[in-house]
């Protein structure tokens, strides 16, 4: 089961333990409790809804959970006329929207089921530990028509479980689809534990001989981090992948999650 939905799952499964634990807080006005899970991460709000018996009912309201699935996903317009209260069910012939923290757990399932496509794609490579450029832009362009978000991505795709390809694909996509700024990515990829992980990246190209009318063939290589291709360090490998070279004609792109001595020239 993915990591998200066993933290949300976690919140049931600890509510008898907390029937011998459970504190009193009759001190702390529901309302404030809310504010202040209100301003928390998913993360955050599944594991203090796991504290008590009073934490589970403030992390569990609609309005916590509609708030989390508009930050997640703005382009499904979530609007504030589904945003209902934890005593009335005003939608009761919706089921949908009858239950938020089931929808998001419902969304976020899909979400990282549809991440099964990018698998796919990926796997028509000779190896999954060397990727092809043509592969790559197929799996960042079907994230793309799946409408992935910046939070999809790195709850799902910017995982240190994962093969660092995925990770690539996933931070390219932030970059060239969704034009999330560089700090916010970098924070990311540090909050999961991934903004050192390297991918090695060698192209062959065509180069002018100056002065003359011919070409000549050359390879070329880098090993970069996550973190520095989000930072935009390195000019040239980011030409390379974004196909930018105007005068430089490049031929063919391998990238991989490390010094691939076995990739062989075309």
């Amino acid at each position: 089961m993915n990591f998200c939905v066993q933290e949300i799952m976690n919140q049931s499964s600890q509510s008898k333990k907390m029937e011998h634990s459970e504190r009193s807080n009759s001190d702390l006005p529901y309302d404030t409790a809310l504010i202040i899970a209100s301003f928390l991460p998913v993360r955050d709000v599944c594991a203090l809804g796991c504290c008590s018996k009073f934490w589970r009912k403030v992390c569990g309201s609609d309005s916590i959970w509609v708030s989390l699935s508009r930050q997640r996903w703005p382009s499904l317009c979530l609007s504030d006329q589904y945003l209902i209260s934890d005593d009335t069910k005003s939608h009761d012939s919706d089921p949908l929207f009858k239950d938020w923290r089931g929808f998001y757990i419902k969304r976020h399932s899909e979400m990282a089921g549809s991440v099964t496509t990018v698998l796919n794609i990926l796997g028509e490579c000779s190896s999954f530990a060397l990727l092809e450029l043509g592969h790559y832009h197929t799996a960042v362009k079907k994230l793309c028509e799946m409408e992935f978000s910046f939070k999809d991505v790195e709850l799902i795709l910017f995982k240190t479980t994962l093969n660092i390809l995925l990770n690539f694909v996933g931070l390219q996509y932030c970059i060239k689809c969704l034009g999330v700024p560089a700090e916010d990515i970098i924070e990311a990829l540090e909050s999961c534990k991934i903004s050192e992980r390297q991918v090695y990246i060698k192209w062959w190209k065509l180069t002018r001989v100056p002065d003359q009318c011919t070409l000549r063939g050359e390879s070329r290589s880098s090993c970069i981090s996550l973190a520095a291709l989000a930072a935009s360090e390195d000019k040239e490998v980011l030409e390379v992948l974004h196909r930018d070279s105007v005068y430089d004609f490049v031929i063919k792109v391998k990238i991989s999650a490390c010094n691939p001595d076995e990739a062989e020239d075309p």
